[in-house]
């Protein structure tokens, strides 16, 4: 029976993580369809290039919040840290390979704030004043959470100290660089665009979450 629940929360957690928020709130305000402008990417940047902040922050919100849920709800079922982790990963594979988008999906930077938020605030804490301090200072959004991935798992290690969390963590981290590829490309390039910056001879930068 609790191994039978186990694969439940699993699919649960990867179906909550697939809900496209992006498409959701600018179906909600009537915008296009996020997929059809700026990077195309269904994240909280993207939605954000509608000029509709209401639906970038509901975007933003939603993506964050269904990675701390699925957390939640393991530690409402009585699971163990690591399951809820387990929960965490598949939440952010969802949103990264949306099961309603043909498994294509955002670059999960808002869910795996959600996600280490449900673990530990104190992880989601540091790992955002890394955002905050990288994108101050270099004005590069995919540059701070490039950074924010990096400190995630070794914060992780150091309050948890449990290896198979950590490794979970670090797990999110590499497939969040990943999706990141093309925007590291660009900013060895020197290509990227910065935050709050949008040159007409420039492509749109591809750093939403």
């Amino acid at each position: 029976m609790d191994f039978i629940l186990f694969v439940l929360l699993l699919i649960g957690a990867y179906f909550v993580g697939s809900i496209p928020f992006a498409i959701v709130s600018s179906r909600i305000f009537g915008l296009n369809d996020p997929r059809s402008y700026g990077s195309g990417n269904p994240g909280a940047t993207n939605v954000l290039r509608s000029g509709n902040k209401t639906a970038a922050t509901l975007t933003l919100a939603g993506d964050c919040l269904k990675g701390w849920l699925v957390v939640w709800v393991a530690g409402v079922l009585s699971f163990d840290a690591r399951t809820a982790a387990l929960a965490g990963l598949a939440a952010f594979i969802g949103h990264v390979f949306s099961i309603f988008l043909r498994f294509r999906g955002g670059k999960g930077v808002a869910t795996a704030l959600g996600v280490i938020a449900g673990l530990d605030l104190r992880i989601a804490v540091a790992s955002l004043v890394a955002w905050l301090l990288v994108a101050l200072i270099s004005r590069y959004s995919s540059a701070a959470a490039l950074m924010a991935a990096l400190v995630a798992p070794i914060v992780t290690g150091f309050i948890s100290g449990n290896v198979a969390i950590t490794l979970i963590v670090l797990a999110i981290s590499m497939i969040l660089a990943w999706r990141h590829a093309a925007n590291i490309r660009r900013l060895l390039d020197g290509t990227e665009g910065k935050i709050g910056q949008r040159k007409q001879s420039e492509p749109a930068s591809d750093h939403e979450e």
